[in-house]
């Protein structure tokens, strides 16, 4: 698998977060901090509405890499996540992957993790590295 892979791949998808996602990652998580679901709260904050959880927005990597590139069997080693500006409920996002480096020794691969809205203005970015599953 990782020997079919090359640096500059790149995977994306589209995706909408609704408030009833927002709503079941609170409640699976118990992260139920106003800023996310409290409407008169959340005005009172920096946000003014409220925002969607940014670990949820960090986890729409793992169904690129888990069922995608580099696909089933990829273990999931390393994720760093910077969060750039706040994504409210019901925008379109997109989930982008580019492969920086691959040891193939050590079967590693690094990619840059990004999500962008529909103004194509960089909201969250990160490295992730990968192990992909080894074909014999």
């Amino acid at each position: 698998m990782i020997r079919t892979m090359k640096v500059g791949d790149v995977r994306s998808y589209q995706r909408v977060i609704t408030s009833e996602d927002v709503h079941q990652f609170g409640h699976l998580t118990g992260d139920l901090n106003q800023t996310h679901f409290d409407e008169a709260y959340a005005a009172t904050t920096i946000f003014k509405k409220p925002i969607v959880h940014g670990m949820l927005v960090g986890s729409l990597f793992s169904k690129i890499f888990g069922l995608d590139y580099p696909g089933e069997g990829t273990i999931y080693c390393s994720q760093s996540l910077k969060f750039l500006k706040p994504v409210y409920p019901d925008t379109k996002l997109t989930v982008k992957v580019t492969v920086q480096d691959i040891n193939l020794e050590k079967n590693r691969v690094f990619f840059l993790t990004e999500v962008y809205n529909e103004q194509n203005e960089c909201m969250l970015t990160g490295e992730a590295m990968l192990m992909p599953k080894k074909v014999k």
